[in-house]
Order: C-alpha cells, then structure tokens, then sequence
C-alpha cells in the first residue's frame, strides 16, 4: 500500500509537470501561428492509451511515462520526422518563424516550469509558514551519530558556523551543506575552527545507504522507551519516558553524555536521578558488563524536546505579501542548491555519481503517507529542477535548440537541417545513456 501511495504521488507530480511545461510550448506557438500537431503526455511508440484530433492537434496520452512532448510541424525534435523537414518550408512551419519566436517558443517549457516553482513555494510559505529548529538553538552542539561526520572532522559538542562562508540557519541544512559544500567552520570548546569537508564525502554518505540514519542529531536527553526483556534492571522502578539526569551523582544532560559515566560503574550497582513527569526520583539500577543499563532508548520529536526546555522551535507565518519574497527566497536556494550537486556529479572525484538516480529514487522521496505540503514541496523542487536539466546545452533538451537558435541571431547563419539532426541524434544517444545509468543505480541500490 505505501508503494502505491508513492507511485500514485510520482505519476501525479510527474503528469502535472510535463503537461504544464509542454503547454509552455504550445501556447507560444499558437500565438505565433505555428502547427502544433502532437500533445501529449508520455510517450505513444506505437500506440497510444487515449487520443483525440482536435482541429490541427492530436491530444492524446502514450503508455511510455518517461515523459511527453509537443510536436510542432517544421521542427527537429524527437520524432526526427525527416519527410517533412525535406519539403520545401511552409508559413505555418516553425522553421519559417523568425528567430525571436522561435526561441520564445523554445523558451516557454523552461519558462512555465520555474514560474509555477516559485509559484508553489510561494503558496507553502503562505499557506504553511516556516517551521523549523535554528542552528543558533543548539548552544551545546550537535550530536555525531555515524564515523562518517566524524571523518569529516566533527566531534559531539561542535557548534556548526558556516559551510562555505554561508551562515547555517536551520539545523536540517547542515548535510545537505556539508554534500554541496567545500569548506566549513565551526566552534569547539570556544575555539573557531576551519575544516576541509574530504573530497569523497557524498561517495561515503551514498554507500552508507539511505536507511543508515542520519549523521548529525541535535543532541538529546537519555530517555527511556522500555525496559528489555532479560534487562538486569527488569525488576527496578525504571519507567518508560523516565530521563535520567544523573548517574552516581554526576549530572548529564544529554544522552551522548551516559555512556562514558556508566562505563566507569562495570557490573556495580549505581543510583540513577530521573525525571518523571513532574518528580524527580532516585531509582537503584546494575550496570552490565558492557556499561550498558539493558533499556530501550527513546526517541523525541522536535515539539517534545521545546516542551522540555531544550530547544525554542521557529513558527514564521507570513501574509501573502511577505510570502513572495520569501518564496523567491526558496526557489532560489533550491536552485542553487541543485547546480552545486550537479557540479559534485560531474567531478568523478566526489562519487556523487553513485548517488544519482533515475524514477525509483524521484519516486522514493514522497511520504508514505499523503501530505499536502510535502506533496506540493516535491513537486515545486521537481518543477525547478525539470527546468533547470531541460536548460542543460544538450541538442535533444531545449537547451539544445536554444543555443542554436542564439547562434543563429548572434552570426546570422542558421545551422543546416542535416547538422540538427545529427546533433539531436547525439543528444538522444547522451540521454538515453544517462537515463540508464541513474535507473540502473537505482536497480543496483535495490538489490544491495
């Protein structure tokens, strides 16, 4: 069932995306008087599940979901359709249309996809507002959780500044800084400290697996879930959502701190301060040979750790006017954000290469469950990131016919048909190839 919710979340997000941005095209086109005589949504090799003529177009829906298209009468594109291209032009033909339309018209895909990204953002910060933990909240640091932080320089306790001189603002950017990133600060024992993040940082994360855990946690309290079975302290008055807050008369006051206390008391019996509800209560416990108290340990949310005093949770709502901004703000960051990992995947060196993906990775990033505003946030960074790949100088990609068509207005000289179809010959064969590779990460993440 959450595979279904998933799948139906993609083919939702994914159908939305490519009829809005091939409507980018056919628009512009109709204005400019140019036949369109294809609309449609996926791919139709052979056969088509649905469609319908309607004046000089064919609406209709392919069985391929690996995207959909326009076809407009006189243009190079994907349905390589040379018959036509080699009689002579006609006025409705985009190859009659001069440069300027023709680029609008090329534009207007990309153009539609980031406009209804910033559009969408907009409407979250509006409708949802900003909630999350600031950086400058975690007075105490963060909490190292994998090898993997700790190769890259961090220790329990460090307060991260600023990851290529940008300032951190919410705790939940720190990774994705520390994937896109070169460089960061940070303060230790008051000390401000400048480190290198390893070349082969996102080769690491991505061989970790997705389901490895995070690698930096704020830091927590020692809650208890339970008490297991076989536990030396099955019989003691330890209660689940108990929080020890001190061993032995030593006071700590996150869970990262325990440990090292516990293993000085090895197969003793100690006296451990918890707190419950209200009370404080001294509770006898056994310490295992391994320094272990043999309890579940408890998770918390971010409410339940503001609601204990530990960290002040931001809540920034915003009028309409102020979530334009704020919006703009957003799509920007997500922007950039994906143009720095783009340029991680392209320096063999980082082996972010291993980390890209084809539709079961896009796929796996919606919830399991339907949520409005995680939906509408997947699919705002897709839209964005559509438009940006489709920008891409690739022939087979808008970008492609793009930067042809700018070459043609700079020099005046229009390329020859046979070189644009050789150029989107190649274009599709570096396509293709991409396409399999991500899908085959993905394939070989699966039965990893």
């Amino acid at each position: 069932m959450e595979i279904l919710i998933k799948a139906s979340q993609f083919i939702l997000s994914l159908s939305l995306l490519i009829v809005l941005h091939e409507l980018g095209h056919f628009i512009p086109a109709k204005l400019f008087k140019t036949r369109v005589e294809k609309f449609y949504l996926f791919f139709d090799y052979k056969f088509s599940i649905f469609k319908k003529k309607i004046g000089d177009t064919v609406y209709g829906i392919g069985w391929i979901p690996l995207g959909g298209y326009v076809k407009i009468s006189g243009m190079i594109d994907e349905s390589m359709d040379t018959e036509q291209m080699a009689l002579p032009p006609q006025p409705w033909e985009f190859r009659s249309k001069p440069a300027w339309q023709r680029l609008i018209i090329m534009l207007g895909g990309v153009f539609v996809n980031f406009v209804l990204g910033i559009f969408i953002y907009i409407m979250l910060m509006y409708a949802y507002g900003e909630k999350f933990l600031p950086n400058d909240n975690l007075t105490d640091g963060v909490w190292v959780q994998d090898s993997l932080a700790t190769k890259a320089g961090l220790e329990t306790g460090d307060k991260i500044l600023t990851i290529d001189g940008e300032k951190i603002r919410r705790f939940n950017d720190i990774t994705l800084g520390l994937i896109n990133g070169n460089n960061y600060q940070i303060e230790r024992n008051g000390e401000v400290i400048d480190k290198e993040i390893p070349i082969d940082f996102i080769s690491d994360l991505v061989d970790r697996g997705k389901d490895a855990g995070a690698i930096l946690l704020p830091r927590y309290p020692f809650v208890i879930a339970g008490i297991s079975e076989g536990s030396v302290n099955l019989n003691s008055d330890l209660k689940s959502k108990d929080i020890v807050v001190s061993i032995n008369g030593n006071a700590i006051k996150y869970f990262d701190q325990a440990q090292a206390e516990l293993d000085k008391y090895k197969n003793q019996d100690i006296s451990i301060t918890v707190k419950r509800g209200t009370e404080i209560k001294e509770v006898a416990v056994k310490v295992t040979d391994k320094g272990k108290l043999g309890v579940g340990i408890g998770q918390l949310s971010f409410k339940d750790l503001e609601k204990l005093g530990y960290y002040n949770l931001a809540d920034i709502q915003y009028s309409f006017a102020e979530a334009i901004p704020a919006g703009w703000n957003k799509s920007w960051k997500t922007l950039t954000n994906y143009i720095k990992q783009l340029k991680k995947i392209f320096n063999p060196s980082t082996g972010a290469y291993k980390g890209l993906g084809g539709f079961i990775s896009i796929g796996s990033i919606f919830p399991d469950e339907f949520s409005a505003e995680s939906f509408w946030n997947i699919t705002a960074f897709l839209s964005i990131m559509l438009g940006f790949m489709n920008l891409l100088p690739i022939p087979a990609l808008d970008g492609g016919h793009v930067v042809f068509t700018l070459w043609e207005m700079i020099t005046g000289k229009k390329p020859g048909d046979k070189f644009l179809e050789y150029a989107q010959v190649v274009g599709f064969i570096l396509l293709v190839a991409l396409l399999l590779f991500a899908n085959g990460n993905d394939i070989f993440r699966l039965f990893k």
